[in-house]
């Protein structure tokens, strides 16, 4: 997209903004991406230190993660491999196309974070519009790590005590609420306490071996099945015209790297919109791979009986299998603190801007508002977790969210963003890129408010 002469919409001046209110919200980033301060001068070809091909492993690292068990039973509701891949494809073109647009304008804003870009392109009501979306993302997607570590735990302990899985855990001490809340208070809270959590950035990369490796094992599982694995029911076809779309919030879930894109992309030697499309293009063709491959291996191993948590299909058992969900209980024990922090971070920037106090001069009560936020952020997940065992519950009222990041946010600043540019005649690219940013807020309104609506009518009511 050639950029435009003419003037972004930044609208800080309402609410009472101030630059130092906003500091903490800049820091919703991925933990892997160093940047510099939005101020700084230009030095040589760009800002950062990242080259291409590093930016293109830290947004797959960014796409995947404990998404990909619910693959295969989005794989089961679009009505099977073809459905499902077919369904990947279309909305693979834009989310591609939505990672393109922040980059865009990120650079034509000269804003550095998600919801800065927003604020600064769409004005005041869009940016806090934004900035409550992912403080709700980020809350719901805790409530799913803590679900997924229950969903583990069960199976482990299930093979370390050897109870048969059909009579169930009849100790006390194998409770599925006191084993999460265990877990949760003495390696999620400590974690989640600190103020900066830069140590973080050392276990991205054990979290993306672990996603590798449960792939693998789903892959292999299904060339090589368990001997006593039952033929199962293969559906060809969806239920319903309709139930194709209770797949769209798992793969909006599944792919949504779009909120810590922006830092990856100003963190680049050279932050080109062009450059960026050939990084964000290889990433999600690696994470495509990666997700197909497991929902299809997932999918036809078991079938229209799959679970919404593929490892919880395979018996307790099974040492590769175990040694999988091990890998994910780590994962998402590092990934729920970074979670936590972005919604906490843009928490922090809301309450800032709305008191209008800076930084500095709330340093004293800084602390004391950290803790307080943390601990009740992570009880609420944590009672929320406890009560809402089924992880497709949790997805399906997220993954809608996630649709708002792809499509909604991203088609409007586009949209806002060529509205702004001043030219005497509007050429024909200026009118597709106008249309294509209506269709896109159009696209992700529809898949918001129907996964939303089957979601609050159908999932939490059943």
């Amino acid at each position: 997209m050639a950029q435009g002469t003419g003037s972004i919409n930044s609208d800080y001046k309402d609410w009472e903004w101030s630059d130092d209110a906003g500091e903490r919200a800049r820091l919703l980033q991925s933990p892997s991406v160093e940047t510099v301060p939005k101020n700084s001068e230009r030095q040589g070809n760009g800002l950062g230190s990242t080259s291409a091909l590093g930016a293109v492993f830290i947004v797959v690292n960014a796409a995947l993660g404990a998404g990909l068990l619910n693959f295969p039973a989005a794989f089961s509701m679009a009505g099977g491999v073809a459905a499902g891949i077919a369904l990947q494809m279309c909305m693979l073109i834009f989310i591609i196309g939505g990672l393109v647009i922040l980059a865009y304008c990120s650079q034509a804003s000269n804003e550095r974070t998600y919801q800065e870009v927003v604020w600064a392109v769409c004005g005041k009501v869009p940016g806090v519009l934004c900035e409550v979306a992912i403080a709700v993302y980020t809350f719901g997607t805790c409530i799913a790590f803590l679900i997924i570590i229950g969903d583990q735990e069960d199976k482990i302990i299930a093979a370390l005590v050897k109870e048969p899985e059909e009579v169930g855990s009849s100790h006390w001490y194998t409770d599925r609420k006191l084993t999460i809340s265990i877990t949760a208070f003495l390696l999620i809270l400590p974690l989640s306490i600190p103020k900066e959590i830069g140590f973080q950035k050392y276990a991205s990369s054990l979290s993306v071996i672990g996603t590798w490796y449960v792939t693998a094992v789903i892959i292999i599982k299904y060339i090589w099945p368990d001997k006593e694995l039952v033929p199962v029911e293969i559906p060809t076809s969806p239920s319903t015209w309709t139930a194709v779309f209770n797949a769209m919030p798992t793969i909006c879930f599944g792919f949504q790297c779009h909120v810590s894109s922006v830092p990856v992309f100003n963190s680049m030697k050279q932050p080109e919109v062009k450059t960026w499309g050939a990084v964000v293009t290889a990433a999600m063709v690696i994470a495509l791979f990666v997700y197909t491959g497991t929902g299809i291996c997932g999918f036809l191993t078991f079938g229209a009986g799959v679970e919404q948590d593929v490892l919880m299909s395979y018996p307790s058992n099974d040492i590769p299998v175990a040694l999988a969900r091990a890998f994910i209980i780590l994962c998402v024990l590092t990934s729920y603190p970074i979670l936590h922090f972005c919604g906490r971070a843009v928490l922090e920037g809301l309450w800032l801007r709305y008191t209008g106090i800076t930084v500095e001069e709330d340093v004293v009560r800084e602390r004391r508002r950290r803790l307080l936020q943390t601990i009740s952020w992570f009880l609420l997940t944590l009672l929320l977790a406890l009560f809402i065992p089924d992880i497709g519950k949790v997805i399906s009222v997220i993954g809608g969210l996630a649709a708002c990041f792809i499509f909604v946010f991203p088609g409007l600043c586009l949209i806002q963003a060529k509205l702004s540019e001043i030219q005497e005649t509007r050429a024909v690219s200026w009118w597709a890129q106008v249309s294509y940013g209506v269709f896109m807020v159009t696209l992700g309104a529809f898949i918001f408010g129907q996964t939303t609506a089957n979601a609050i009518f159908v999932d939490l009511t059943a």
